[in-house]
């Protein structure tokens, strides 16, 4: 088997990442303006932004991403990763990818001293949950949201 990669996005990654954004946009039922789509890909690339992504790729394609918020937090003294975003091509999944991703997360938790690192899915994301039961129990949490209109 050809060996995973995980790296940060560069800014020729930017059509690959595009489309498996789109395909995690479909995936949730969401569809985003362009220009939430630009900025978020724009923040991605700014070094002084504190969302990045990392790509997963094998042979120079890429198959999935992740892209973090890195952030300080009421609650700890240290930097808090907030897992905002992981997706992987439904024509990959179950070859490990999604789970090297949050294993490169937990490494760069210990290297970089964040306090903990953090996300959500849906509730009724059973493939995803699957994964990530391995790493963490899920909490009693309700999330509520208010929008501007």
């Amino acid at each position: 088997m050809t060996p995973l990669t995980i790296r940060a996005a560069l800014p020729g990654d930017e059509a690959s990442w595009r489309a498996l954004w789109s395909g995690y946009c479909n995936f949730y039922g969401t569809r985003l303006p362009a220009e939430v789509t630009d900025r978020t890909w724009q923040r991605i690339l700014d070094p002084e932004s504190a969302v990045m992504c990392l790509i997963a790729e094998v042979e120079g394609q890429a198959y999935g991403f992740a892209n973090c918020v890195v952030h300080e937090a009421t609650w700890e003294t240290q930097p808090v990763c907030y897992l905002e975003d992981l997706y992987v091509l439904p024509s990959a999944r179950g070859r490990g990818i999604g789970g090297a991703l949050v294993e490169w997360l937990r490494n760069a938790m210990r290297a970089e001293g964040w306090a903990r690192l953090y996300w959500m899915t849906r509730e009724d994301n059973e493939p995803a949950r699957r994964l990530y039961d391995r790493y963490a129990s899920a909490d009693d949490f309700v999330r509520y949201v208010i929008r501007r209109k």
